[in-house]
């Protein structure tokens, strides 16, 4: 298995191509839903079996699980009964509870979701492993991943484009969330997608290679609204 990797979120995700999104309302479900199923399957201690998928579920993928635990910012209690999904007069706070993915098409893409999700819940260095008490107020939120393709430095686009850099055996990733969360132009986007490989700042301008890809996003709360 290619190692999963783990990458910092926001809530402040960017505007997704709602003309032309790749996968339909009933294919993000299922994927949604195998994420899920994934994680309840784990603390159950059970076998969790690749359910029947269409065939364009089935095409290798980069993916990445992000989970967020919905909290009353009144209480900083775990809480489902307001905001989004009760009380519409309550906010919710989202957390971030676990992001892991895998940055290249490894594995079929319902399979890359069920284990991203797992690892997302209770592999993430960052965090304590997801309990069967917070497992209810998890939202979940997917990152599909486009194919790389090399990209010149001057047609970063911020809020589209993720990037990857790399130099030899050092490679660094960030998803097309991360500058909208950090308020990052083109140049500090570059910069810290060095940084994350473990290499100087300066290096997409020297020798490093920089790839570009994009992703179509979408949690628990999009498919909600459209219901």
């Amino acid at each position: 298995m290619s190692k999963l990797s783990e990458t910092s979120l926001s809530e402040n995700l960017p505007a997704r191509d709602c003309l032309s999104p790749e996968f339909s309302l009933e294919q993000r479900r299922i994927l949604l839903r195998i994420a899920r199923e994934a994680i309840v399957a784990a603390l159950e201690r059970r076998p969790f079996s690749d359910p029947p998928v269409p065939t364009e579920l089935l095409d290798p993928r980069g993916v990445f699980t992000t989970l967020y635990l919905n909290r009353d910012p009144a209480t900083g209690d775990d809480t489902a009964g307001v905001g989004p999904r009760g009380d519409p007069h309550r906010e919710l706070h989202r957390e971030l509870r676990g992001c892991v993915g895998y940055a290249m098409p490894v594995a079929p893409l319902h399979r890359a979701v069920a284990e991203t999700a797992r690892a997302a819940a209770f592999q993430d260095s960052r965090f304590l492993p997801v309990t069967k008490d917070e497992v209810s107020q998890l939202e979940i939120s997917l990152s599909v991943l486009s194919r790389l393709f090399p990209v010149p430095s001057c047609s970063v686009e911020v809020g589209r484009h993720g990037l990857v850099i790399s130099d030899g055996a050092r490679r660094g990733l960030l998803l097309p969330q991360v500058p909208i969360e950090n308020g990052w132009d083109q140049e500090t986007f570059l910069e810290q997608t060095c940084r994350k490989a473990g290499l100087p700042l300066d290096a997409w301008r020297k020798n490093a290679m920089i790839e570009a890809f994009t992703a179509e996003v979408f949690c628990d709360s999009d498919l909600e609204v459209l219901c």
